[in-house]
């Protein structure tokens, strides 16, 4: 049985979205912001890198597999060779929600796997625990 997160938990947390859908950003941002999480936005992989470099701190990263240039696994893996980078959890975030997509995700690296859309009353939950160090793989 699952318990609400302490809200001072989520206190001064850093999140970056990565997302080339202006509507599914706007969906995340607003559930990460009722939750007191500073939010971040890019949409397309290519440009994390540069940019974690000037924020000062970065909690975690939710980054969709459909982007515009480059997929997500393929900005997985440049995010992941990042000095900066090498601690903050990556999770993947896409509509290609089947347990092929999440195996993918699995050997790729990610910290774990969201299926859009996003239960908004599931998402407090989700996101303490992979802030708390575990992994998430759920499809709905």
């Amino acid at each position: 049985m699952s318990t609400e997160p302490d809200p001072m938990f989520f206190k001064n947390k850093v999140a970056l979205v990565v997302e080339d859908n202006a509507a599914n950003f706007l969906l995340l941002a607003r559930l990460l912001n009722a939750l007191g999480i500073h939010c971040e936005w890019k949409s397309s992989g290519y440009e994390v890198l540069e940019f974690s470099k000037t924020l000062p701190r970065l909690d975690i990263i939710l980054l969709d597999i459909h982007l515009p240039y480059e997929d997500g696994y393929s900005a997985l893996e440049k995010i992941r060779s990042a000095p900066n980078l090498q601690n903050v959890p990556i999770v993947a975030v896409t509509a290609d929600v089947s347990t092929e997509s999440m195996s993918k995700a699995q050997k790729a690296s990610f910290n774990g796997f969201l299926g859009k859309p996003i239960d908004p009353d599931r998402f407090p939950d989700q996101l303490f625990r992979l802030l708390s160090g575990e992994s998430v793989w759920e499809m709905y």
